[in-house]
């Protein structure tokens, strides 16, 4: 399989503060990887500086995508080369509707401007897809909608969007069965031989519906253990302390 991206290395901070100690990661594509770990040890910090987060700064190591080293790009750039990030917390953003918010992102990660009825047609078939009632095509990003319809929404901006690697941040929590099982077909649907998934978590949930390639323990900002989709059988027998230990 073709290298999708590489973490080399990488040491972060913010504030001044390090969080990330030495991380080492290769995705290829067609992969699908777990970081798993409590709360607190760097999960979302690593899924931030991939994409670019201006708060957060790279001390040591490189990033590199799909060949191009990319630890100095900003995020807008990485967007462009195909990098995309679901978030823990979607924020609201008043008035603007979700139908031109996402478009006005595809045009910009593709240097397009694409038509506005084909458009209306995709997006009314991915919101089918993902039982999304499709009326909120036409309300504000978020304004109003619950913690299942924010997640939704971030699932319909990666399907719509197609990037090459998806991050996604948390995007099963505080979810029912229900919602993680439509965000878990989404997933699924999205993901293919030529793209790769980075999944953040530290539930199972969402990898009851996924089978994920490599899982990852994240220890105090060092990844600690890799191993295949058993080891998120080990996480739920033995729990996180049984290997601080090794951070």
């Amino acid at each position: 399989m073709a290298e999708l991206l590489r973490v080399d290395n990488v040491r972060a901070s913010i504030e001044e503060k390090e969080i990330l100690k030495g991380i080492n990661l290769t995705i290829n594509k067609g992969e699908i990887h777990v970081v798993m770990g409590t709360n607190g040890a760097g999960k979302s910090t690593l899924a931030n500086v991939i994409m670019g987060n201006p708060a957060y700064e790279v001390t040591e190591g490189s990033i590199v995508f799909d060949g191009e080293n990319i630890t100095e790009e900003a995020v807008n750039d990485r967007a462009k080369k195909g990098i995309f990030m679901s978030f823990q917390h979607p924020i609201s953003v008043p008035g603007i509707t979700v139908e031109n918010f996402i478009r006005t992102a595809k045009n910009t990660i593709t240097g397009e401007n694409v038509r506005a009825l084909a458009f209306k047609k995709e997006l009314k078939a991915k919101m089918e897809e993902l039982s999304f009632d499709t009326s909120y095509a036409n309300r504000y990003v978020n304004e109003g909608f619950s913690g299942g319809e924010r997640k939704k929404n971030e699932i319909l901006q990666m399907s719509i969007l197609n990037p090459k690697l998806a991050i996604l941040d948390e995007t099963d929590s505080g979810l029912d069965v229900d919602a993680v099982r439509i965000v878990s077909e989404g997933v699924n649907r999205f993901h293919n031989e030529e793209n790769a998934v980075l999944i953040i978590t530290h539930h199972n949930q969402i990898l009851q519906k996924l089978q994920p390639n490599y899982v990852h323990i994240l220890i105090d900002g060092r990844i600690v253990k890799t191993g295949g989709p058993e080891l998120v059988r080990e996480i739920e027998e033995k729990g996180y302390d049984a290997y601080k230990n090794l951070a």
